[in-house]
């Protein structure tokens, strides 16, 4: 009995963009159970990675003591970060109180420009805005952020104790050793992006922080360590973290110098030279060198997975992508949209490793001699 014939290309196209279609409508209809899970996955690989350079960099260092220890730096990063938000912020908040016959005196310059005779204060601006009816939304969605932190770091604790069984349940899944190698291979690639998508926001973050707090120094801004950090924060999101950062503290600067424009003018200069660079240029080599994804492909993966998921997608975007990304370039029927998201249309690195000697690639078989015997 012949074969049955393989399905046209046009046709497995579209099968392809119709199951994307559907996955992408069933994570939006699923955003509550999967956006922790992912988030306790993302925490996860962070503790594990951690964990493996205390191992491999600290010499001594017992192994058994790598994961604890990984966990602990982790609350203790998480927790000084909570803290030093809410320590500043609460001086922050009290010190906009100060800031009031400022931000009337701006008001009433832009009225008197646009015209208006009777300028309102900031008083009666907060009065009609009701912010009584904004105060039960705003405790319901810090009950649905509590609530969904627990729940995350519930998740990461069942990740964390499973752990040991993951190589078990590895060879259950894939008995056959080369589906094996080549099913962890993708593991440990996905894991590597991660992992360098971390590294990349960390380096690029602490640039711009560091600049900053030293542009914001200089003209003498209030709360600059409290700008910086909040700076160094919003980095991990992608584009949108930088025009947070770029626009916020020249506003600030308006209300603190309300008698001059040259503070605001200047340290809204010195932040979009400081963004333009890290964004343009350094942030764009390093994730081309280290992701391997196209710089239009992360501005495009931050709009669709913010739809799908609010900030926690707008986090998550870019290792979702890497991971994405990775996935349909191990099936040929979708391995032409990992080609268009990679940075060089060779999504898993294979040209490279061809190049470079380093054996065949995944999907070239191994040669045999000529003599007939098998390789060792």
């Amino acid at each position: 009995m012949p074969a049955p014939a393989p399905p046209p290309v046009t046709t497995r196209n579209a099968v392809v963009f119709l199951a994307v279609i559907a996955g992408g409508a069933a994570m939006y209809w699923m955003q509550d159970i999967l956006t922790p899970l992912a988030l306790a996955v993302f925490l996860a690989v962070m503790v594990d990675s951690f964990a493996r350079v205390l191992t491999m960099r600290v010499p001594g260092f017992p192994r058994t003591m790598a994961l604890p220890a990984a966990v602990v730096i982790s609350i203790l990063l998480f927790g000084v970060s909570f803290w030093v938000v809410i320590d500043n912020g609460r001086g922050f908040f009290d010190q906009m109180k100060d800031y009031a016959p400022h931000l009337n005196g701006i008001i009433a310059k832009i009225a008197h420009a646009i015209g208006i005779q009777i300028a309102p204060t900031i008083d009666s601006l907060i009065n009609q805005l009701n912010p009584k009816a904004f105060i039960g939304q705003a405790a319901q969605s810090f009950g649905n952020f509590a609530s969904s932190a627990v729940l995350v770091l519930i998740y990461l604790g069942f990740i964390i104790a499973s752990r040991r069984g993951f190589a078990r349940k590895i060879v259950s899944l894939f008995p056959h050793h080369p589906e094996r190698e080549r099913n962890m291979k993708l593991f440990q690639s996905i894991r590597d992006g991660v992992e360098q998508y971390l590294w990349i926001q960390t380096v690029t973050g602490l640039m711009i922080a560091v600049a900053a707090w030293v542009v914001m120094m200089l003209v003498r801004l209030d709360n600059a360590f409290f700008w910086a950090f909040l700076i160094f924060l919003a980095a991990y999101i992608p584009i949108l973290g930088g025009a947070i950062g770029c626009f916020l503290p020249p506003l600030f600067a308006l209300v603190q110098f309300p008698d001059s424009f040259w503070p605001a003018i200047i340290l809204f200069a010195a932040l979009q030279a400081i963004f333009f660079i890290v964004g343009n240029v350094i942030l764009p080599r390093m994730q081309g060198d280290s992701l391997n994804m196209d710089p239009t492909v992360v501005l495009l993966s931050l709009a669709v997975w913010g739809a799908l998921w609010g900030v926690p997608g707008m986090f998550l975007s870019t290792p979702l992508t890497v991971a994405v990304m990775l996935i349909l370039a191990q099936f040929e029927g979708s391995r032409w949209i990992a080609i268009l998201l990679s940075e060089d249309g060779d999504p898993q690195g294979e040209r490279m490793l061809s190049g470079k000697g380093h054996g065949p690639a995944p999907d070239e078989p191994a040669k045999t001699p000529s003599s007939g015997k098998k390789h060792p």
